[in-house]
């Protein structure tokens, strides 16, 4: 009797233990009535009369622990994928096997290691089990005490291992779920129970560990179940495309820097679900980061590892210069030994090497300390950060493009403007043809660079001038053009001229931007996100210079008049009644004219220099004490959030007033030079009109304390200082002047 129950103790039923799962009918009950959670079936068989009742109950709680050990050691079996275990012996399906049958099973490697510590658990029992049978064997006269003695400490362990793994399979977790569940089963008051748990911890934390070596030294992501909480993004759209074949042939085409980008962009992302919940979010963003940079700092570009190759070999670049010649483009023999060179020197093997030592400093602790490895994973992304960063700044020079972005992007370069818009002037004052329009613009373009422009500024290569197309709008603000008329369908009729020339109105060359190219690295740091700011930015003040430029030149048209007016009247007295008229007539508009560039030279003084250069200041300053690339980049958003706010990009009511204000200068502009031909005063007027009622908008939104008392504008109290010296705006904006009175200039006009 004792060596059936040893053997049942191992899992293996008889005469004496029937499982009754298995013989049903020899304890009278129905197997289908049996829930998958119903405990142990491993019972006595009924027919053994020589059992007193009080053995019965203790031989059937030893039993109970054969059960789990079967049930334990099947799930081992089957996670470890040790299948030709099983086929030496024919043994039924397990509970959870019957439960998950016809699912589609998932492999996970956490699993396998909770399975490798379970096995570990299961070979101390079986060794206690041995011990008791040599126990028995040695004892003349064995009792059952004997084996309870031997065996008491597993029934407060296996149990609770049993509801593990039936949870495990019942709710298919695997990967940081898995860890999670662990980490939440080791807080529990029994000692040795606590210790086992923390012992299959121990093993899921091996994978974790070994995927982070992987990600965080090499930049692979060794995940083929996907249970690591750094994932590649899905792209189920390229999968299910990527069977036709044309887009085979245009994944073939697509270069190794396009996939580097998207890798480093939008290539992978945090798994919220497989993220332990004791290691905190903005570790996991660290793990990520540092995983992504080493991928780029052990992957760059061929155009980068070939231009790092001629630097520090020019022999070298000659030969490739002479190939290319010949029309033979393959590159020297040389050039892969130097590019695996320059993939060192961005992450040097020493660093690499400390890197996996601390990862193996943690993975032989017996326990997970949050704090330890919170302060690993920082130090490791210090050193990628900082490897990062001299790829950017140092060998790409970031600091001289962020001074090129400056200097076109943000009209630092005022010279080259002020010469493209003088011309393109005449170009400018006809509305924009939507098939030749940027065309049209390069001519100019490029006279300013040829004037303005020296051959050392290596960085104007970069940029390139381009046309927004906005589609057909041709309510004119230009007073003159032709005027578009709605049609019996309502929709718009071009007139002739603009039909023939496919021309838009006027507004349309607020469509004027610029691009700038870079090369890997600099695609890490400047995204189309960026580059939109700066386009954001650069129309506005290329608008604002426009609108300046058109101001003075109105003003030194109408000097020039006037200059040739006081000529004749010192040749011809008799007809001085004339010019004075004239200037009698325009003294009204030219006062309105110097309202409008007095609010327009110091809106454009306080963007260049109070915000631009204020803020460009700010941001050297951090670019010369980072040495960490995600806080440069942090830097740089606040820069351009910086420029946009306190530019009032970001305010609806307040960059539409500016707008129309601009818009209401160059109208002005435009009918001052018509003038003579075509008085129409009621146009002026409106003009006027609209102009003061803008411009005293303008100045109450500003000046109230949700902006000039907030810190979003610094400088705003300064630039109100300046609008409002000597009272003038706020006495208008109250209402009690007028800039200009439209009754007395009609009534001064007349005259």
């Amino acid at each position: 009797m004792l060596h059936e129950l040893l053997l049942a103790l191992l899992g293996f039923t008889g005469d004496f233990v029937i499982d009754e799962r298995e013989q049903p009918e020899a304890l009278g009950s129905d197997p289908h009535q049996i829930p998958d959670d119903y405990g142990p079936t491993f019972k006595l068989a009924p027919d053994l009369s020589f059992i007193q009742p009080s053995e019965r109950s203790v031989i059937e709680r030893l039993i109970s622990l054969g059960f789990y050990y079967r049930e334990l050691n099947r799930f081992a079996t089957k996670s470890r994928d040790l299948s030709w275990i099983q086929s030496a012996v024919d043994v039924p399906l397990s509970r959870a096997d019957k439960s998950q049958k016809g699912k589609a099973r998932r492999g996970s490697s956490y699993r396998r290691a909770v399975a490798n510590g379970i096995a570990e658990i299961l070979a101390v029992y079986r060794a206690a089990v041995l011990q008791v049978e040599q126990n028995l064997l040695s004892d003349p006269l064995p009792i059952l005490a004997t084996v309870t003695q031997g065996l008491n400490k597993f029934e407060v362990l296996l149990p609770p291992l049993y509801e593990l793994i039936l949870e495990m399979e019942r709710e298919d977790i695997r990967g940081g779920q898995l860890l999670n569940l662990l980490h939440k089963r080791c807080h529990c008051g029994v000692p040795e129970l606590q210790s086992c748990i923390q012992r299959l911890l121990w093993h899921g934390h091996q994978v974790m560990y070994n995927q982070l070596a992987y990600w965080m030294v090499y930049g692979i992501l060794q995940d083929q179940h996907g249970e690591f909480f750094i994932q590649r993004q899905d792209d189920r759209d390229a999968e299910s495309e990527s069977s036709r074949p044309d887009v085979i042939e245009k994944l073939m085409q697509k270069s190794a820097d396009d996939t580097s980008l998207i890798d480093w962009h939008s290539g992978f992302h945090i798994s919220l679900d497989m993220v332990p919940e004791y290691i905190h979010m903005r570790v996991a963003e660290s793990i990520l980061f540092s995983g992504k940079a080493v991928r780029v700092l052990r992957n760059p570009s061929f155009g980068f590892k070939l231009q790092e190759t001629f630097t520090h070999n020019p022999i070298l670049k000659e030969s490739y210069r002479v190939q290319g010649f010949l029309g033979s483009f393959a590159p020297p023999k040389d050039l892969s030994g130097c590019s695996d060179l320059i993939a060192d020197e961005l992450l040097p093997q020493s660093e690499a090497d400390k890197i996996d030592a601390m990862l193996q400093e943690l993975k032989r602790s017996s326990e997970f300390h949050k704090r330890l490895f919170e302060s690993a994973v920082s130090s490791i992304r210090t050193i990628a950060a900082n490897h990062l960063w001299q790829l950017v700044v140092i060998r790409a020079d970031l600091n001289g493009h962020l001074k090129a972005l400056k200097d076109y992007f943000l009209l630092a370069k005022g010279d080259f403007f002020q010469c493209f818009l003088e011309e393109s002037r005449q170009l400018m004052r006809l509305p924009p043809r939507q098939s030749t329009a940027e065309a049209d613009l390069m001519i100019p373009f490029q006279l300013a660079a040829l004037k303005t422009i020296s051959e050392e500024d290596k960085y104007f290569s970069r940029v390139a001038l381009r046309m927004a197309s906005f589609g057909f709008n041709m309510a004119a603000s230009q007073k003159g053009l032709p005027k578009s008329k709605a049609n019996a369908d309502g929709n718009l009729e071009i007139p002739l001229q603009g039909r023939a020339s496919s021309e838009l109105s006027l507004d349309g060359w607020d469509g004027i931007s610029l691009e700038y190219s870079v090369e890997w690295p600099l695609q890490l740091f400047f995204t189309q996100d960026i580059f939109s700011k700066y386009r954001k930015v650069f129309q506005y003040l290329i608008r604002l210079k426009r609108t300046q430029m058109e101001l003075e030149k109105s003003w030194a048209a109408v000097m020039h008049e006037d200059h040739a007016d006081f000529a004749n009247y010192r040749r011809d007295r008799s007809n001085s009644s004339v010019s004075q008229l004239r200037r009698q007539r325009s003294r009204p508009m030219w006062r309105v004219r110097e309202h409008m560039i007095f609010l327009i030279r110091n809106l454009q003084f306080y963007i260049q220099v109070d915000v631009i250069e204020s803020q460009w200041n700010v941001l050297q300053a951090h670019v010369q004490d980072s040495h960490d690339f995600t806080e440069l980049v942090n830097f740089h958003q606040e820069y351009l959030s910086a420029l946009i706010s306190q530019s009032f990009l970001d305010i609806g009511s307040v960059s539409r007033i500016l707008d129309s204000i601009m818009k209401l200068c160059l109208q002005f502009c435009w009918n001052i030079e018509q003038y003579e031909s075509n008085s129409n005063l009621s146009e002026l007027e409106h003009i006027t009109e609209e102009f003061n009622k803008k411009s005293n908008s303008l100045y109450t939104i500003l000046r109230s304390s949700r902006l000039a008392g907030s810190q979003r504008a610094p400088f705003l109290r300064q630039f109100l200082m300046r609008l409002n010296f000597n009272s003038f705006f706020e006495a208008t904006a109250r209402g009690v002047l007028n800039v200009v009175r439209p009754c007395s200039t009609a009534a001064t006009v007349q005259q």
